[in-house]
């Protein structure tokens, strides 16, 4: 490309351009689709209680914009129950409640059939949460047909129909996998990321990071999860690219506006109570409880999915999901936190309470004699306040639970909103009990000293906001990004200090108990080509050790010469071994290396030439070098075919004597897909993301 000529400098600031241009073009699809699912969930959650006449496509919200009544009361929405038998619309009627618990289940089996059947007739790639496959994708890892066109529609249209179920899912997760294939098929259209794989990751990692920007509303806490969990290789250049994909994806979604308010924030906490330094010790019990909640949940989870992959439970997806979402539908009508949206649960947890609130969380004994209790703004908690308490434990055990057999089953599922839900029941009740328990003891010195301000001494809405950290943090393992997450979430900033040490607690707690974050663990459950942070090898070993084939095997490494060769051998090398690629090597008697040739690449490029010059016959030659480098002292009559273009000249190589620790850096930070290992420029064997995993599995079986 001539820069000095005109269309040469057109053509390279457009090459210069184009990847801005890409994952502009991403963030605005991004913030689309996920405006359109937030609305449709929202809608499909309310349908199973009841319908706005006046306008049938309102949620309850939307609905009551107009009433001076309350948003679940009001006249204008209509509950099953009053729309067919004219009956109360609070169901405390038995036959209205009948009524309303039938259709409750109806809809949400009805709504979780039609996502299975979805998935399974025309996307199988669009069930579960992506993430763990995500991570194996940009990992240098190509699954075909993972980010496709179907899966993007499917995927889309079955977080509608799974949190319109009621389903113990979330739709945070999948939206990572949205918009990554929203990123896959904007990268086809700029041939520069398109036509190869290492450009087009870093358009996935981008997209990874408006996914989450979406989910949360959160661009910041989006690009870091990209750098912390999603991605292997994470140069500047493409966190300036994910952190402006991000920006537009979060801005889309802000003028369209899905949730009808002014505030962007998901969990908004206006909290005028400052946290004390006693507190930290709750806050790091918080963490401990969030890092052993994420391990029991890990493992039982995995501990299904093996069943699933073992036994009959997975040959039947359709009946799963049938079992899974009557049983959570039956469960969850009667109980008042668990029939409610995941999303209005988390934002009724995190809320603090003041004497107007009508929450039964917020039922204290306000005109109480205690002196002491009005100075600390803490009061004896009321019987209903008791009887909230022991409903939350109950929604704790059966959130467990239905999560654990939910994260798995044939339908898009996430796991960041009931991680979320859980950690925060954990909190809520821990500072009920902080609270209680400083009221009971209002009279002690240091209690008095620690609350001094007019503000109430104990906030249990700050420790569901920390418990929520902790609890995600001990299933995914995530440490910088959760608390960016957390703070754009609430928009508590006065609260990092506790966010960062339940996070950190949370971690190392979990790290303690088991080995890795759950898609990690999903991952090897896969058995996916993907190194984790965990996976290590023996500090002794070195490349030659670990390479294919093996200076003890006898087997030979297979190769291709620059000129040696004729179709026949190409094709005889090509059916005769499942080797992924073949070193490039100046002859048999020369064997200095050339450079590195796929073996798919290869295939389809010789089926290329044979559909388009018919005079090319087995013993045709065939070069890996251009004409100008070959001597050849004979003239060949036959036509040629020249394979220049496929060979990679700049393969990446190490010496036999490599340490295996730099070796799997390699991989890990660079994305690599297989590595050279030569002695004196000559290729002595391959190594691959396989071959390293196979060597890690079997000297290290707890790993798998």
């Amino acid at each position: 490309m001539n820069r000095k000529t005109c269309c040469g400098g057109i053509k390279a600031c457009w090459d210069s351009a184009s990847g801005w241009f890409c994952v502009l073009c991403v963030g605005l699809l991004t913030g689309f689709i996920a405006c359109v699912i937030d609305i449709g969930s929202t809608w499909m959650s309310d349908l199973k209680e009841g319908v706005c006449l006046d306008a049938f496509w309102f949620n309850r919200e939307q609905c009551c914009w107009s009433s001076s009544q309350a948003d679940d009361v009001c006249d204008e929405w209509f509950t099953w129950s009053r729309l067919f038998i004219s009956k109360d619309p609070t169901g405390e009627h038995p036959d209205a409640y009948f009524v309303g618990y039938l259709f409750y289940i109806i809809y949400a089996v009805l709504f979780a059939l039609v996502c299975v059947f979805l998935v399974r007739m025309f996307a199988p790639y669009a069930c579960g949460s992506g993430i763990p496959e995500i991570k194996t994708i940009l990992g240098g890892f190509i699954i075909r047909g993972y980010l496709g066109k179907w899966t993007l529609l499917i995927k889309s249209v079955g977080m509608i129909l799974g949190v319109g179920a009621g389903l113990n899912l979330g739709k945070e997760g999948p939206m990572v996998h949205m918009a990554a294939c929203v990123g896959n098929i904007f990268a086809y259209f700029f041939p520069k990321y398109g036509q190869n794989e290492a450009k087009k990751r870093e358009i996935l990692s981008a997209s990874a990071a408006a996914g989450v920007a979406v989910a949360f509303g959160a661009p910041i806490g989006g690009v870091l999860f990209s750098l912390e969990e999603a991605s292997y290789y994470f140069p500047m250049k493409t966190m300036f690219r994910s952190f402006f994909c991000a920006m537009v994806s979060a801005n889309v979604l802000r003028i369209l506006n899905p949730y009808g308010s002014d505030n962007m924030i998901m969990f908004y906490v206006d909290y005028q109570a400052q946290w004390h330094v006693m507190e930290l010790f709750p806050f790091a019990l918080l963490g401990l409880l969030g890092g052993i909640f994420g391990t029991i949940f890990n493992r039982a989870n995995l501990y299904i999915c093996r069943l699933r992959k073992s036994t009959w439970l997975g040959q039947y997806p359709v009946r799963e999901v049938l079992v899974v979402s009557l049983i959570t539908a039956v469960l969850s009508f009667p109980h008042t936190y668990l029939r409610m949206n995941t999303s209005e649960l988390i934002k009724l947890l995190v809320s603090r309470c003041s004497p107007g609130s009508d929450s039964s969380l917020c039922d204290y004994r306000y005109n109480t004699s205690n002196p002491l209790a009005t100075v600390l703004q803490n009061y004896p908690a009321g019987p209903t306040l008791s009887t909230a308490v022991v409903l939350l434990a109950i929604a704790l055990i059966l959130k467990l639970i239905l999560t654990v057999f939910t994260f798995g089953i044939k339908v898009p599922t996430g796991l960041f909103i009931p991680s979320l839900a859980a950690g925060a029941i954990m909190g809520r009740m821990l500072g009920i009990a902080t609270e209680q328990f400083v009221v009971a003891h209002a009279s002690h010195p240091l209690i008095e000293k620690m609350c001094k301000s007019s503000q109430p001494c104990i906030n249990p809405g700050l420790y569901a906001m920390v418990g929520a950290a902790a609890t995600l943090g001990g299933v995914t393992r995530m440490t910088i990004s959760l608390v960016v997450v957390m703070l754009e979430l609430t928009g508590g900033l006065n609260y990092i200090i506790p966010l960062m040490i339940a996070a950190m607690v949370s971690k190392w707690t979990g790290d303690r108990l088991t080995n890795g974050s759950i898609y990690e663990e999903h991952i090897r459950l896969n058995d996916y080509p993907y190194l984790g942070a965990y996976d290590e090898l023996d500090s002794m070993l070195v490349a030659a050790d670990v390479m294919q084939p093996r200076r003890d095997s006898g087997s030979p490494l297979y190769v291709v010469t620059q000129y040696d060769m004729t179709v026949s051998d190409v094709d005889q090398l090509i059916s005769g071994c499942d080797v992924k690629g073949f070193p490039v090597v100046v002859s048999q008697e020369s064997p200095y290396l050339v450079g590195w040739v796929s073996r798919r690449e290869l295939r389809w490029a010789m089926d290329r030439e044979r559909k388009y010059d018919p005079n090319i016959v087995d013993d045709s030659p065939v070069y890996f070098a251009s004409v100008q480098q070959v001597n050849i002292n004979d003239t060949h009559e036959l036509t040629p075919v020249n394979l220049q273009n496929i060979v990679d000249l700049s393969p990446t190589t190490v010496s036999d004597q490599t340490p295996m620790e730099t070796v799997l850096d390699f991989f890990r930070k660079l994305g690599l897909r297989q590595i050279i290992v030569t002695r004196n420029g000559c290729p002595l064997g391959v190594l691959t993301k396989k071959d390293i995993l196979r060597h890690v599995r079997h000297h290290n079986p707890n790993n798998r």
